[in-house]
């Protein structure tokens, strides 16, 4: 047989040895080999985090590939039926977004384009990167069931989504009503409140001058940071507990720029010790401002429109932008000696995610998920998923990550759910435009419906018009751990849910694993997964957060390429704990890159030794190598706990210091003498082959190229008839 490359030649074996996994059909978990105990009984799945189909992976990817690759491959070596089940995700806004700027460099915008054919040419966009995705998680090692893999717009998944809403709807959980949201004006859509970036920044505290009505010459003082608005205002408030104002609630004073008589009102919402204690209440453009509009019947005054201009009822700043009419608002209260003075002031002012464009809260017709409501007499949306944690159902690591995830749950406000843009799914509901018949009248006029309907039941009128807005993206990926395995193999829902691991970063446990919790729970009675498994963000060896931007994001192919996927894999995992920040360098990917040859060169020179071995022949054993034997047996136990415990990078290092300084540099060194000195030297060769062997299977979860080439090499071939031995991915684990 010809001796090994000197080197592990990574680039020529990875896409063979993947190729050769895929011919197995073992990663399907309906055609796994029965274990050495016979059925697999155990189930174990994992529903994959759709990464965006609008974009190629990036290192943050490459993290959640190889810690739940490294899952589903334990997992399947200790004989569970093992589902990793693929996917994409749409990505409603943000790709959006991403074609708006492709649209842009070629001198189009979506608006000069037709709904459809805006959507149509995003789908095709994101079909052609959607293969790109899928090649480069083969390219990972993801060892997943390319037979189930699915799309958040594939027909089946959109129909169990809409089945969702309707159930919501039907429940009084869902609700169309005019509120407050955040608005970007760039991209002309709402935002949910987790969509809003917070930055703190410099700005004015302006001081005004309210005159009263029924004398000239006294006057309330206003503080506020947006005096563009106050052709908006509807009211003044003062706290009923600040003494200083006591005598002058209910009385009037005019607004000084389109000059309004408007009410002084008493509202415990005003922070007494903020600016004079007096604040100017504008209901249309902002969320405080709306609420103690509602409480007191103030009506609505909107007089800033969708892109971002003024309008008619903002007097003289009619058709400026924003920032336009605040330079023209300062203008006028100087005109009219209304500004008293301005200071210096810091505040955190909202910013669209994605554009960053500062974001205006406007008042709009949207739908809306209750989340706080009990229905059919049960709990809320929020109380199942602070049940399932609070009762140990689902289990967050790590653990301190809980407080915070109570915490945003008590805080919790209704769902937006409705976004103005073309790309995604169009909401489930219709309208009819015979709304003077009774029957229509009675039901608003709204036909909510999982199936695409062309006739109001109410009328019988043909005049159906669908509702123009798209869902949110989270609404339906809040539901992907039911509708893949519902939408999937026949059984697929009844035998692997709930999941057993859901594992995603700490920036998205809001955003999505909570939702998942309560739309699982509200959906089908049971949690969607066991454990949620958050990983941290990956920063560069200064700590600093890789992006494109800052010049330091680690392209994971490209390194790939350069060290081979197990070094970029190890140096994911090694120094990786839960909910911690991940520190990465290519000189750290280059070390585990010297890893990789130091298995290959161990192995190298083993297979080189093993002439005239049998793996099955009966050999006698020093005291020392049974003592040998032991130690492995020992550190096979506490790689086996790390990993049962999600102590992924303990398990990792665990194997790496044991194959390097302990088997490399002294059970190796130590048989070389008695190898050549053939000195016992089949117990020598029992003991190397057998200590390979199973390191080979405790290092796979982790390198999985290297150690089945190694496998296909050296154990293979002498090992031909037994069982499962065919391949390293459905080998058995050593500690059962």
């Amino acid at each position: 047989m010809k001796s090994l490359p000197k080197i592990y030649p990574f680039q020529a074996t990875e896409s063979k040895i993947y190729k050769l996994w895929e011919k197995s059909g073992y990663f399907n978990p309906d055609n796994l080999p029965p274990t050495p105990s016979g059925h697999r009984q155990d189930k174990f799945c994992i529903i994959m985090p759709p990464p965006n189909a609008n974009d190629p992976l990036h290192i943050g990817h490459a993290v959640f590939i190889t810690l739940e690759d490294l899952m589903i491959r334990y997992n399947r070596l200790r004989g569970k039926k093992t589902l990793w089940v693929p996917g994409t995700d749409h990505a409603g806004f943000e790709t959006q977004v991403v074609f708006e700027k492709k649209l842009e460099k070629e001198g189009k915008n979506r608006f000069s384009m037709s709904r459809e054919e805006f959507y149509n040419a995003v789908y095709k966009y994101t079909q052609k990167n959607k293969k790109i995705v899928r090649q480069q998680l083969k390219m990972m090692g993801a060892s997943c069931d390319w037979s189930r893999e699915k799309f958040t717009l594939d027909k089946d998944i959109i129909n169990l989504v809409y089945e969702t809403f309707a159930q919501l709807y039907h429940d009084g959980l869902l609700y169309r009503g005019q509120r407050i949201v955040n608005y970007c004006p760039k991209h002309k859509t709402a935002l949910s409140d987790l969509e809003v970036k917070y930055e703190t920044e410099e700005g004015k505290l302006y001081f005004i001058k309210y005159n009263f009505t029924n004398n000239s010459e006294r006057y309330l003082e206003v503080a506020t940071t947006r005096p563009e608005t106050i052709p908006g205002d509807l009211a003044l408030a003062v706290n009923p507990k600040d003494s200083r104002y006591q005598s002058i609630i209910g009385q009037t004073v005019i607004e000084p720029i389109t000059e309004r008589v408007i009410p002084v009102i008493k509202d415990k919402r005003v922070e007494i010790g903020f600016g004079t204690g007096v604040l100017k209440v504008t209901p249309s453009h902002d969320p405080v401002d709306f609420e103690i509009g509602q409480e007191h019947q103030l009506g609505q005054r909107p007089i800033i429109d969708l892109n971002g201009k003024f309008n008619e009822l903002a007097g003289p700043l009619n058709g400026l932008s924003i920032k336009e009419g605040r330079a023209k608002v300062l203008t006028l209260l100087q005109d009219k000696n209304a500004l008293i003075k301005e200071e210096s002031y810091s505040h955190e002012v909202g910013h669209c995610y994605k554009c960053f464009s500062v974001i205006e809260p406007m008042v709009m017709d949207q739908w809306f998920v209750r989340m706080t409501t009990p229905y059919q007499n049960q709990k809320s949306l929020r109380d199942l998923a602070w049940d399932a944690v609070k009762q140990k159902q689902i289990k967050i690591i790590p653990a301190k990550f809980e407080k915070v995830f109570f915490h945003w749950l008590k805080n919790l406000k209704d769902w937006n759910i409705s976004r103005q843009i073309f790309w995604g799914i169009r909401i489930p509901v219709y309208y009819c435009r015979e709304q003077n018949n009774s029957a229509c009248q009675q039901q608003k006029g709204i036909i909510v419906s999982a199936k695409k309907i062309t006739k109001c039941p109410y009328c019988g009128s043909h005049d159906i018009i669908q509702d123009p807005d798209v869902l949110d993206t989270w609404f339906s990926s809040s539901q992907w751990p039911f509708v893949t395995l519902m939408s999937n193999q026949e059984n697929d829902f009844e035998e692997f849910y709930p999941t057993q691991v859901m594992e995603t970063g700490w920036d998205i446990l809001f955003f999505w694993v909570a939702r998942m919790i309560m739309m699982g729970i509200y959906r089908t009675g049971k949690i969607p997964f066991e454990t949620v498994y958050l990983h941290g963000l990956v920063r560069d060896k200064d700590r600093q957060k890789m992006s494109k931007s800052k010049g330091n994001a680690i392209d994971p192919l490209g390194v790939s390429r350069l060290y081979g996927t197990d070094a970029l894999r190890m140096s994911l995992i090694i120094g990786n704990s839960a909910g911690n920040d991940i520190i990465i360098s290519e000189d750290k990917i280059k070390g585990y890159r010297n890893f990789a040859n130091k298995i290959w060169n161990v192995s190298r020179f083993i297979d080189l030794n093993l002439q005239n071995f049998e793996p099955q022949n009966q050999i006698k054993l020093t005291s020392h190598d049974k003592k040998l034997l032991n130690d492995l047996v020992k550190i096979e136990k506490k790689v086996t706990g790390y990993l049962d415990n999600f102590q992924f990078s303990l398990a990792g290092e665990t194997i790496y210091h044991y194959f390097w300084h302990t088997f490399a540099d002294k059970i190796v060194e130590e048989a070389k003498i008695r190898i050549r000195e053939k000195n016992n030297d089949q117990a020598a060769q029992y003991l190397l082959y057998s200590i390979l062997k199973n390191c080979l299977i405790l290092l796979h979860p982790f390198m999985p190229f290297v150690t089945e080439t190694l496998w296909q090499r050296i154990i293979v071939p002498r090992e031909p008839n037994k069982k499962n031995a065919n391949l390293l991915l459905v080998a058995n684990w050593p500690i059962e």
